[in-house]
């Protein structure tokens, strides 16, 4: 069942730069989700983890957020409401980024945060 609930926004670089490597990696993205997890880790206790999956699991969210499906697991859900999913190219680093107003502390290297 899809849902067009927006737990989190994708911008349109983050869109841009997800459909070229589904093209360069050769993922068939009616075949497959972009899945987004929280996971354990990292210095301030959570990290971020984006990948392709074609399995939606029991405790899954089935979404279509900027025309890109994604799946979101339930415990993620709850961590990423309100977030925004960018991609930079710049200076600062080049790279998918979580902007998270739940997040209370980001560790120095912005790969990992805490509520």
């Amino acid at each position: 069942m899809e849902n067009t609930l927006e737990v989190i926004k994708i911008s349109d670089s983050a869109r841009q730069q997800i459909i070229s490597t589904a093209e360069k990696e050769r993922v068939d993205m009616t075949a497959a989700w972009l899945r987004i997890a929280v996971v354990p880790g990292g210095c301030s206790g959570l990290t971020y983890d984006l990948g392709w999956d074609t399995t939606v699991r029991d405790a899954d969210e089935v979404l279509e957020i900027s025309d890109i499906p994604v799946v979101i697991d339930a415990r993620s859900m709850a961590y990423l409401e309100g977030s925004v999913l960018d991609f930079s190219d710049g200076l600062e680093g080049k790279g998918f980024h979580f902007n998270n107003p739940q997040a209370v502390r980001n560790c120095a290297c912005g790969e990992s945060f805490g509520l």
